[in-house]
């Protein structure tokens, strides 16, 4: 049978009809009217009033970072339970990562290990030059607790809200707190240009600078002249295009991945083991992936015994992001805490969650994770 894969594109007319467009108009370089427009439409949609189109999340949190003055030898806090882009952009400006592990009401970085850890370097004079908060798997962190333990010692927040386009905190859309916020539109999110981000923040000039840095930081001359480092960072127009039309569908996907999401809920919920990610009470889940634990205390099989069966079926799903402070690039880090990002790893898996799942695909997937779970087969 044909491959379900875990977060496929979903692609429609609209975005076939702009990327014409962008193509008969022969502007397909770096730059563009499709930029621009991508660039104010996603700024309403997110409530922010600045916004520049990048050739990748990960070149956004670089950008936010060099913007925010860190540099060689700063600490960066950042979420633990994150996919590997968010701590390799500390990296990048020479900066250490200094890992928080995560509360279990929402999967994101703990508010207070965060703010005791911010209270105890305040006591010993060596604050870190930013927190980068992660918004995982489409839902936004506790922000209020954060920004207040941050603010009270003025340190800067960037939002890595790369998974969660479309999510809420308290009415408020993921992307308006902190200093900067990143979004990102791979191939396998919910709004995707098969490459790309996005960097969002109140301030104008930051972004303006952002913009400028992205075009290799070409100085205002005739000729070819630098006055400073820059980056090949922006967005093409014919990816602004298609992320254009994407935008404009961006409810209705949201929409079909909560509706998996149930699905799953509903026909694995009450199996012993079985829990999924919660959805926090302060907000919406756009459940980018639908993701569960299985805890093998409980359960009669393991998350990679039900991994393997759906790969035996050729159906992808994945383990959780594996912790950053587990992993041996990064074994030298501190972390505050661990324990909590480790269990959902161990225990956790993504189920295929795509916006153009079929309902005969989800039966199909439920049905060989309660085989497993009911009866399963070991060696």
């Amino acid at each position: 049978m044909s491959r379900i894969y875990l977060s496929p594109p979903h692609l429609g007319e609209k975005e076939r009809e702009l990327l014409l467009d962008a193509f008969d108009s022969n502007w397909i370089a770096p730059l563009g009217p499709h930029v621009d427009a991508f660039e104010r439409e996603f700024g309403e949609k997110v409530g922010v009033a600045h916004a520049a189109a990048l050739s990748s999340g990960t070149a956004g949190l670089h950008l936010a970072l060099v913007l925010l003055g860190v540099s060689r030898g700063d600490e960066v806090f950042l979420s633990s339970l994150t996919f590997a882009a968010t701590a390799n952009a500390v990296v990048y400006v020479g900066a250490v990562p200094v890992f928080i592990d995560s509360d279990r009401r929402s999967w994101n970085m703990d508010p207070e290990l965060l703010a005791e850890e911010l209270d105890a370097r305040a006591r010993a004079g060596s604050l870190p030059k930013a927190v980068i908060v992660v918004d995982l798997y489409g839902q936004c962190a506790d922000y209020d607790p954060i920004l207040d333990a941050c603010a009270r010692h003025g340190v800067p927040v960037i939002e890595d809200a790369a998974e969660a386009l479309g999510a809420t905190y308290k009415g408020a859309p993921a992307g308006v707190f902190g200093k900067a916020a990143v979004f990102s539109f791979n191939g396998n999110k919910i709004v995707t240009t098969s490459g790309g981000g996005m960097l969002v923040s109140r301030d104008a000039s930051l972004v303006e600078k952002a913009r400028f840095l992205a075009s290799q930081a070409r100085d205002p001359a005739p000729h070819y002249q630098h006055s400073e480092t820059g980056y090949n960072y922006r967005m093409s127009n014919l990816l602004a295009a298609v992320g254009r039309g994407q935008l404009a569908s961006l409810e209705d996907r949201i929409a079909r991945r909560r509706g998996n999401f149930e699905f799953y809920r509903e026909a694995l919920d009450g199996l012993p083991g079985v829990e999924f990610m919660p959805e926090a009470p302060y907000g919406r889940c756009t459940r980018w992936l639908s993701c569960m634990t299985i805890d093998p205390r409980d359960s009669r099989a393991t998350r990679e015994d039900v991994r393997l069966a759906l790969e035996a079926e050729n159906i992808e799903s994945r383990p959780i992001w594996k912790p950053m402070h587990m992993q041996p690039v990064f074994k030298d880090c501190r972390v505050i805490g661990g324990k909590v990002s480790k269990e959902i790893f161990q225990d956790g898996l993504c189920l295929p969650s795509g916006s153009s799942l079929k309902d005969e695909h989800r039966e199909r997937i439920v049905a060989i994770v309660r085989k497993v779970l009911e009866h399963p087969v070991r060696g």
